[in-house]
């Protein structure tokens, strides 16, 4: 872990930021860029550098961005996913995980991990919310194991007839 700088994004940091999620949206998770899923994406320094409440963090090796972390002020949408969820995690009182990616040739060097402790600690700190949310893809090899060990199933969405095999989940923040 030496070897890598771990930080909140600066505006530098956009384009590599940006490269770690569309190379993971197309390479390691098979679908490619979603705008209506990435909307967060294409201007990274709007959504996460000009909000109080939302950042992005970076991991550095070399000068190059290899892996990220993020926090948005707002819940799911519905859809896709159920109303009562969206009910549950409003928006502005819950902060949600996005965008935990690694570049393959960094992964199990603990920049996941590091990167989302650092994230909570965000949020504790904020005493702006009441609750972390996340979703994940449980196709996307060790995201659930991950996941399971720092929070709590809220629904298992999976279904084989869908592309994607959402599982949501609840991180104790207190």
């Amino acid at each position: 872990m030496s070897d890598y700088l771990i930080r909140a994004a600066l505006p530098k940091d956009m384009p590599g930021a940006r490269s770690v999620m569309l190379d993971t949206f197309y390479t390691d998770l098979g679908y490619g860029y979603l705008p209506e899923h990435h909307d967060d994406v294409i201007d990274p320094a709007r959504v996460y550098l000009s909000h109080p409440h939302q950042r992005l963090w970076i991991a550095e090796h070399d000068g190059r961005v290899v892996a990220t972390t993020a926090i948005r002020a707002r819940g799911p949408r519905t859809p896709p996913h159920p109303a009562w969820l969206t009910a549950r995690y409003p928006d502005h009182t819950t902060a949600q995980l996005f965008r935990v990616y690694v570049r393959p040739d960094h992964r199990r060097h603990g920049l996941a991990t590091e990167l989302v402790h650092r994230a909570i600690e965000f949020v504790r700190g904020t005493e702006v919310f009441d609750r972390l949310y996340l979703h994940t893809d449980a196709n996307s090899p060790g995201a659930l194991d991950f996941w399971t060990s720092l929070g709590t199933i809220v629904l298992d969405d999976r279904d084989p007839r869908r592309q994607f095999q959402t599982v949501h989940l609840e991180i104790p923040l207190r």
